[in-house]
């Protein structure tokens, strides 16, 4: 019972603040351009600047592992190719294959998976999440920009070397997480005043990620296939982590560090996804249903992963 209510300490809290955000919009303290304008907020400053505070503050040598690097992108890329090859074997439609795909393996680290994170293991576990994250983000953005556009690679439309630059290294949490590496790596001293600036900055970031998380449900995103959207939500959000633990283990990865693995792999899928589809020529109807979807069924999933971690000592 103990254990129980341990992981309903670390799972129920991340999904009140979702819940009020989604009260909030119900209300009309809240409204669409807010929400636009909070992602925005939380995604080009506040994330980028936690990540570069909690990483760049963080003793690089013994946050690092290698392993437990190796072995998450090795999840996500085999969950890329088996999603996607999936679409082609049932003959998916193009606007739909990318799509599919990109929720079965791209989850909502930065929202939610750092908080569930920080509730699991602490300031500690955020800086090893961190440091993950960094390392998977370019892997994630790359895979999910193949995904939607191979199926469209017909359309003459010219996709050059520098388009594929430009997505993959000038994302804001993709170089707020290499500065704060670097700035780890080389041991490099934050004077005391921007110190603490950073502390009361980043403070807001994750309560106002699951707000906007909550603000953004709308059953009319409930529109797409549902089969695809649940075929693809079970393969996030069990699936994945699944083979995150498998494939870590393997690798020798233990401790608090094959919790947090686990725990960033069974992310759901990420709301950049829905705009990502309209972007690239994706279904976004399916694309909305998948996050919803799994971003609901993750209460469910965390808990039984939780409980598992929880039992193995973990």
């Amino acid at each position: 019972m103990h254990l129980f209510i341990d992981i309903i300490n670390i799972v129920l809290p991340v999904f009140s603040v979702i819940a009020l955000g989604w009260l909030l919009r119900r209300w009309g303290l809240i409204d669409a351009p807010f929400l636009l304008q909070t992602n925005r907020l939380v995604y080009y400053v506040c994330l980028p600047l936690l990540l570069f505070y909690k990483i760049g503050t963080a003793d690089f040598f013994a946050n690092f592992n290698g392993r437990l690097i190796i072995g998450s992108i090795l999840a996500v890329t085999v969950t890329f190719v088996a999603s996607y090859l999936y679409t082609v074997i049932r003959n998916y439609p193009a606007n739909t294959r990318g799509v599919f795909s990109q929720g079965a393996f791209r989850g909502n680290i930065a929202y939610m998976g750092l908080a569930i994170t920080l509730n699991a293991y602490g300031e500690a576990g955020l800086t090893k999440a961190g440091i993950l994250m960094g390392f998977l983000v370019p892997f994630l953005n790359l895979f999910a920009i193949l995904a939607l556009l191979w199926p469209h690679r017909s359309d003459g439309e010219p996709r050059n070397a520098s388009f594929w630059f430009r997505q993959v290294a000038l994302n804001p949490l993709i170089l707020a997480s290499f500065l704060g590496i670097i700035w780890s790596f080389f041991n490099l001293p934050i004077p005391l005043v921007f110190e603490r600036s950073l502390k009361i900055a980043t403070g807001m970031t994750l309560p106002l990620a699951l707000l906007a998380i909550g603000g953004g449900f709308s059953i009319e995103k409930l529109r797409g296939d549902l089969v695809k959207a649940a075929l693809a939500t079970g393969a996030k959000t069990i699936w994945m982590p699944i083979l995150a633990a498998v494939i870590l283990i393997a690798l020798g990865v233990r401790g608090m560090d094959l919790g947090i693995g686990v725990l960033i792999a069974g992310t759901p899928a990420a709301t950049a996804n829905y705009i990502m589809a309209h972007q690239f020529k994706g279904d976004a109807e399916l694309a909305g249903t998948i996050v919803m979807f799994s971003t609901l069924f993750s209460a469910v999933t965390y808990t039984v992963a939780l409980l598992i971690l929880r039992s193995q000592g973990l």
